[in-house]
C-alpha cells in the first residue's frame, strides 16, 4: 500500500492509495516552522512523526475524508450543530466576562468595596482566559478535545456557583480567575474542533461562528441572579456536550482505528502516528509556555500585530466602564438603559462577522493572482481596513459624548470601532493580558482627562498603529524569510 504524507501549512494529513509504497515530496521550497507541528488552536500539538523520517507501511491513516472514523465524514448538519454548540460555549465565557461589570452598583455596597477593587474581578477573569490555553491547548493534543471540553466546562460551572453566592471581595476575585481559566478551553480548543470536521477550504464560515462572541451586559436584575442565569445556561451546554459532542481530534481517532485494527487482525504492528511519539506532556506544556514569549521577543512582526490586537481588545473592555460614565453621567441613563447602550457593540460584532464573506472573496482573488499560492499576509486585508476606520470610530465616540449631542452618535462611534476592529483583534496571550490591565485604569483615565480626551488618547494610539497591517501585508514575506523560526524544506 502506498502512503503519501502531505504537509499543508501547520497541519499534517495522511492519504492512502492502493498501488505501491512510495513517499513523494509535495514541494521543493516550503517554509515550515522549526519544532513541533502546530494545531489549529495555536498550541503545541503532539509530534506525530518524531520517531521516524520514512514511511511506515503499518502506520494507520484515514482512507480519505469519507473514512467512517474520520470526523470530516460527519453529516453536514451534525458538523454545524457541533460548531454552534462550541460557539455557544465561547459566547457563554465572554458573556461571563463582561456581565460582571453590571454587578458593581449592587455588589460594591454589599461588599463594602470601591470600583477599582471590584474591577479586579474583571481583570483576573481575563487573566484566567489568557493563561488557560497555555495548559489546556497542549493537553487536548494528548487526550483529545472531548475530555478537555467536559472536564474544563464542568469546572467552569462549578466555579460559577461561588461567584453567585460570594460574600466578600477575596472570594469573588479568586473564583473569577479560576472560572476564566476553566472557561478558556472554549476559546483555545474550539478552533481545533472546527479544523477537525471541516477542510481548510471550508473553514472560514464555521470559524466566524466560533470567533463571534459578543460581550453582553445585564443591568436589569439582582446581581446574584445574573450568575444564576449564567449557571443555568452553562449547565444546559454541559448536558448537550455530554450527549452530542464526540471526539474529533484526528490523532485520537487514528489511535482508535489502530486499536481496532490490532484487535481485528491480531497484528500488533499497526500503530497510529501519536502512538509512536516520544514527546511527554511536561515537554509539550513547557514548549507552549515558552513559544509565545520567544515570538514576542524575537519577531517584531508578531509583537507589533499582537500590540494592535491588544489595544483593540483593551478598548472593548474599557468601554464597559466608559459607557457607564458617559451614558449615566452625560445623558442620565438608568441601569437598564445603560445596558441597552451596549447593543451598538453587539450589532458591531454581528456586522463584522457578516463581512466575512467579503474578505473571503478578496482572499480568493489574491490567491488567484499569486498563481494559486496562498500567503499568510493575504488575511491582513480586513486588518488594513479596520486599522484605518477604528480611529475614526474612537474619535467619533470621543467628540460626540457631550450632553447636548444626541446619545445615538457616541453609540455609533462605539459601533464603528467594534465592527472595524472585528477583523483586527485577536484573543491570544498578549492581547488578553493587555486587556486585563485596561479596566484597572479606565475609570481614572476618563475622570482625570475628561470623557473626550480620554477616548481621544485611545484614538491617537490606534492612529499610531494604523500603518502596521499594511506594512506587514507589503513586506511580511521578506520578514518571514529572515525569521529564526522558519527554514527551507
Amino acid at each position: 500500500m502506498e502512503k503519501v504524507r502531505k504537509v499543508e501549512g501547520d497541519e499534517a494529513q495522511w492519504t492512502t492509495s492502493a498501488d505501491k509504497y512510495d513517499a513523494k515530496s509535495q514541494s521543493d521550497d516550503v517554509t515550515i516552522e522549526l519544532g513541533p507541528a502546530r494545531s489549529q488552536n495555536g498550541h503545541g500539538c503532539a509530534d506525530l512523526s518524531d520517531t521516524d523520517d520514512h514511511e511506515d507501511p503499518f502506520e494507520v491513516s484515514f482512507d480519505g475524508d469519507d473514512d467512517p472514523m474520520c470526523p470530516r465524514s460527519m453529516p453536514l448538519a451534525r458538523k454545524w450543530f457541533l460548531v454552534c454548540l462550541v460557539g455557544l460555549g465561547s459566547l457563554c465565557v465572554t458573556c461571563t466576562s463582561s456581565i460582571y461589570t453590571a454587578t458593581y452598583g449592587q455588589m460594591n455596597p454589599e461588599f463594602g468595596q470601591s470600583d477599582i477593587v471590584a474591577t479586579l474581578g474583571l481583570s483576573t477573569f481575563v487573566l484566567g482566559i489568557a493563561s488557560g490555553p497555555l495548559f489546556l491547548g497542549p493537553l487536548s493534543e494528548f487526550y483529545g478535545r472531548r475530555p478537555i471540553y467536559l472536564g474544563s466546562w464542568s469546572m467552569f460551572v462549578v466555579w460559577l456557583i461561588p461567584c453567585a453566592v460570594a460574600r466578600n471581595t477575596a472570594t469573588m476575585v479568586t473564583v473569577r480567575f479560576l472560572d476564566g481559566f476553566a472557561g478558556s478551553a472554549f476559546l483555545s480548543v474550539a478552533g481545533g474542533t472546527v479544523s477537525d470536521v471541516f477542510r481548510r477550504d471550508q473553514i472560514q464560515s464555521p470559524m466566524t461562528i466560533i470567533s463571534l462572541s459578543p460581550f453582553i451586559v445585564n443591568y436589569y436584575t439582582n446581581w446574584r441572579w445574573t450568575y444564576y442565569v449564567v449557571i443555568i445556561w452553562a449547565f444546559a451546554l454541559l448536558v448537550l456536550m455530554v450527549l452530542f459532542a464526540p471526539e474529533t481530534y484526528h490523532p485520537i481517532k487514528l489511535r482508535e482505528k489502530a486499536r481496532r485494527l490490532r484487535k481485528e487482525t491480531g497484528d500488533e504492528r499497526w500503530k497510529a502516528p501519536m502512538e509512536k511519539s516520544t514527546k511527554s506532556i511536561p515537554q509539550t506544556i513547557a514548549f507552549s509556555l515558552l513559544r509565545p514569549f520567544q515570538l514576542l521577543t524575537f519577531e517584531p512582526m508578531c509583537l507589533l500585530l499582537s500590540l494592535l490586537s491588544a489595544v483593540l481588545l483593551g478598548v472593548i473592555y474599557l468601554f464597559f466602564g466608559a459607557f457607564t460614565l458617559i451614558f449615566g453621567g452625560n445623558y442620565g441613563f438608568n441601569l437598564w438603559q445603560i445596558g441597552l447602550s451596549f447593543l451598538g457593540i453587539a450589532i458591531g460584532m454581528l456586522a463584522g462577522a457578516a463581512s466575512n464573506s467579503i474578505w473571503r472573496s478578496i482572499h480568493r482573488k489574491l490567491v488567484h493572482r499569486n498563481h494559486g499560492v496562498p500567503e499568510p499576509e493575504f488575511i491582513l486585508v480586513s486588518s488594513i481596513v479596520g486599522a484605518v476606520i477604528v480611529p475614526v470610530g474612537l474619535f467619533l465616540f470621543a467628540w460626540t459624548s457631550f450632553p447636548w449631542v444626541h446619545w445615538i452618535f457616541p453609540i455609533i462611534g462605539g459601533y464603528v470601532s467594534v465592527v472595524c476592529g472585528f477583523g483586527v483583534g485577536g484573543q491570544q496571550l498578549s492581547a488578553l493580558t493587555f486587556a486585563a490591565a485596561f479596566p484597572l485604569f479606565g475609570k481614572q483615565l476618563y475622570q482625570a482627562a475628561g470623557y473626550q480626551w480620554a477616548s481621544s488618547v485611545l484614538g491617537f494610539i490606534t492612529l499610531a498603529l494604523m500603518p502596521l497591517p499594511y506594512i506587514f501585508f507589503r513586506y511580511g514575506k521578506r520578514l518571514r524569510q529572515k525569521s529564526r523560526f522558519t527554514t527551507k524544506a
